[in-house]
């Protein structure tokens, strides 16, 4: 093993002393470098191996795209390394194409590659009946179906279409082609459902959400199953009438300076499936050489109003929700201007309109977050919005945040008193959505609390649920109600956020009661009930409260 890689090396070594001094030989260098990476050992490792992929990279930039494709579908091409297909694959759709037809993988190396793949190139390898079964059901997992149509020409090739006994003409692009594709496809279809296939059946249900992914012009390019037949092709950042989505103006915006989209609206029209109004989170996605090629991201719906329960609904909320979708979009595009401005992507920016510009995204940023708990909120009190259901133990969870804010609270030598190690509470609900709870909750106290302030905290059981109570701290003790207490004008390193303590109690008490437990103050305690998982009900009632070790 160690000859034939210092053979490798050698060999790479030669290559690579040549300069590419002319397009003939640029071409010829990249097929060699071809060659020699497709057969390299996996274990190869060193300097020359380094250089190769630089100098492929180089190559990459200045051979054109049909050129390279052209290189790689010669035959005798030797491609059986992963990583190489992996790399050209994520290059010029050309390229990959060559690149996926070319490869000389087993099935496992195939099933290491596939989810590498970008989306796009996935749709390739659709072309090629040698991946092996467990490929094709990976790639049926992630959406990519068979084609449904036969090749081209197959029409003119059945019997049924022979009525002189003689091969029909067969097209091979164009309109007769995809005709005949087309009825290829019927027939054969008609024929299966005579024996017995059962007829394709489609979902009608409307989607909550989905992956997705878009190439550099905005078309979709996948999506998972249930969304695929509906959205794939669909242009999504069209604004002129002419597609089946209309996006709002920043999703264009992001588009045109490859940055990250959040929260934008998207309308889909089309199958019940997909139609209506979703909101679209994305990030942009290069290629090995930095090359934009596209965006992934996620779909989903504000508030899918025939997937929720049937509860009444308040007016004030609702308007509150339509408020807040538009405010999103100015406030998103202030803060991608203000990123924009800040890393200079436009050329130098003096350090002063930097610093302005880094404040006002971070202020964007706050009210963007502020607007999520407004939401948050106006859902959970319409009922439009459930908690996810799970099971956690509320005791570690406590626990875990306080070693959080800790590093916070030193500093003004104030936080929680912590007793012995607290008892194991495990509750009905995901330990991500009773993180959020706890975290408001906690945060919110020790963000009031004064410089040597300790706050009691303590965890118990109590019947059927499950009880973590934390002393007030006397700026909101001296509230008469501190679920309406005055947002906080001091600066802190720990936030209760944009609209302050009362506001952040408020959603805590919310998310409390959309877990089937309660929030409320008793005396000079906040007092958080959450109901007991079913394995943790039958211990002993009413255990004494302990606090918790850290």
């Amino acid at each position: 093993m160690q000859r034939r890689s210092m053979q490798f090396d050698d060999r790479l070594a030669t290559v690579l002393r040549v300069r590419a001094g002319s397009d003939a030989i640029a071409r010829t260098q990249f097929r060699q470098l071809i060659d020699l990476l497709g057969t390299l050992p996996v274990s190869a490792r060193g300097a020359e191996v380094d250089a190769a992929w630089v100098r492929l990279a180089e190559l990459s930039k200045v051979i054109p795209s049909e050129d390279r494709a052209a290189v790689l579908s010669e035959s005798g091409l030797r491609l059986r390394s992963a990583r190489l297909v992996a790399e050209l694959a994520r290059t010029d759709l050309r390229v990959a194409e060559a690149a996926l037809a070319a490869a000389q993988l087993g099935e496992d190396e195939w099933l290491d590659l596939v989810p590498a793949l970008p989306p796009q190139a996935r749709l390739l390898l659709r072309r090629r009946a040698d991946l092996g079964e467990r490929v094709d059901t990976m790639l049926e997992r992630l959406g990519i179906a068979r084609q449904s149509l036969p090749p081209a020409g197959s029409a003119a090739r059945h019997p049924a279409n022979d009525t002189h006994g003689e091969r029909l003409p067969e097209p091979r692009e164009g309109i007769g082609a995809i005709v005949q594709r087309i009825e290829a496809y019927r027939k054969r279809r008609a024929e299966l459902v005579e024996h017995g296939a059962p007829a394709p059946v489609r979902s009608e249900a409307p989607l909550l959400s989905t992956a997705f992914a878009c190439d550099e012009r905005g078309f979709v390019t996948w999506a998972e199953p249930a969304a695929a037949p509906g959205l794939t092709g669909i242009h999504l950042i069209s604004r002129d009438g002419t597609s089946a989505a209309a996006c709002a103006p920043g999703v264009a915006d992001a588009f045109r300076r490859r940055v990250p989209i959040r929260g934008e609206a998207v309308t889909v029209s089309g199958a019940p499936a997909i139609s209506g109004e979703w909101q679209m989170d994305a990030y942009p996605r290069f290629d090995a050489y930095g090359r934009f090629t596209g965006y992934e991201g996620r779909l989903r719906r504000a508030c899918p109003p025939d997937l929720v329960p049937a509860v009444p609904q308040h007016g004030e909320a609702d308007r509150l929700r339509q408020l807040l979708h538009e405010l999103r979009t100015p406030v998103n595009a202030i803060q991608g201007f203000a990123e924009v401005i800040q890393q200079q992507l436009f050329g130098p920016t003096p350090h002063e309109y930097r610093a302005h510009a880094a404040a006002i995204a971070g202020d964007a940023a706050r009210m963007l977050a502020g607007f999520d708990d407004l939401e948050r909120l106006a859902k959970l009190t319409t009922g439009a919005m459930q908690l996810e259901p799970g099971e956690c133990d509320l005791g570690e969870v406590a626990l875990v945040i306080a070693q959080h804010l800790e590093p916070h609270t030193a500093t003004r030598d104030c936080g929680f008193a912590l007793g012995e190690e607290a008892p194991a509470l495990p509750v009905d609900l995901a330990r991500e959505e009773a993180e959020r709870l706890t975290w408001r909750m906690m945060a919110t106290l020790a963000a009031a609390a004064a410089p040597g302030e300790r706050l009691a905290l303590g965890l118990q059981k109590h019947g059927q649920s499950a009880i973590l109570t934390i002393a007030l701290p006397k700026s909101l003790a001296d509230q008469t109600d501190v679920f309406h207490a005055a947002a906080s004008q001091g600066s802190t390193p720990i936030s209760a956020g944009m609209f302050g303590s009362g506001f952040a109690l408020r959603l805590a008490a919310s998310e409390a009661r959309a877990a089937g437990g309660r929030l409320e103050r008793l005396g000079n305690l906040l007092r958080l009930e959450l109901p007991l998982a079913l394995d943790g009900i039958g211990e002993p009632d009413n255990t004494e409260s302990k606090g918790i070790a850290v």
